[in-house]
């Protein structure tokens, strides 16, 4: 248990909704060319379009964007049904985590040429382009290289700065500049790192009625750093 965390009493846990919509993306260098090929639907270069990115950088987001914008229906990579198939016939297609060792390659290779043939279009979501996915369908292989493809790099300063002020606001919480800068020099460089920080400096702070310092910060990155990273205190 990290230091200076028990005994206490728990504040009470109220629910926090962080925003997904567009107006709280934060738009930088690092996700500028996703950003941009996301709100270009429907005039995408290719039926099939391929984001790409490290866990954490925001894809889902993205996809919940285009999701909301296209009305598109969310099907799982590991099981490609019937379902599937007709929605594809009539609309766009979500596949989030595409290169998901358990990926249904038999069902991707049909449902891509049903969008095809249907004139639809097919976002898949994945930590790496599809050359790394280790696809042993040839066939699917070669459609999945016909697809348009944008990859997110790592979250840079400017990108976690404003997820941080951002995650910060959807809680009504004030916290000083400094404090910002110090936690970026020191966490894991990720958008999922960045909630998980501010949900257990929020926790704390509320259970301590005390505000969030660079002192407090840096008791619970050496906590996250230690694998106490949990919410349960």
């Amino acid at each position: 248990m990290a230091r200076g965390l028990s005994p206490r009493q728990l504040p009470l846990d109220l629910a926090h909704t962080e925003g997904r919509s567009r107006e709280d993306l934060v738009v930088t260098p690092a996700n500028e060319l996703a950003v941009a090929l996301v709100e270009s639907w429907p005039d995408w270069p290719a039926p099939i379009v391929v984001l790409a990115g490290p866990a954490g950088s925001g894809k889902t987001h993205l996809a919940d964007i285009w999701c909301d914008q296209s009305g598109a229906f969310p099907v799982s990579a590991t099981a490609i049904e019937t379902e599937a198939m007709a929605a594809a016939e009539h609309g766009p297609i979500l596949i989030d985590d595409a290169d998901s060792p358990l990926l249904d390659e038999t069902g991707l290779f049909h449902l891509i040429n049903m969008v095809r043939g249907s004139h639809t279009h097919l976002l898949l979501t994945a930590r790496h382009l599809p050359s790394a996915w280790g696809v042993k369908l040839p066939d699917l292989l070669s459609r999945l290289k016909a697809a348009a493809a944008v990859e997110i790099r790592e979250p840079d300063d400017m990108l976690l700065t404003g997820v941080f002020i951002k995650l910060f606001a959807d809680r009504q919480v004030a916290v000083e500049p400094h404090v910002v800068q110090f936690m970026l020099r020191r966490m894991e460089r990720s958008l999922s790192a960045a909630r998980r920080i501010v949900e257990r400096l929020d926790r704390v702070a509320l259970e301590r009625k005390i505000r969030i310092s660079r002192t407090l910060a840096a008791e619970i990155l050496e906590g996250m750093d230690e694998g106490q990273g949990s919410l349960d205190l």
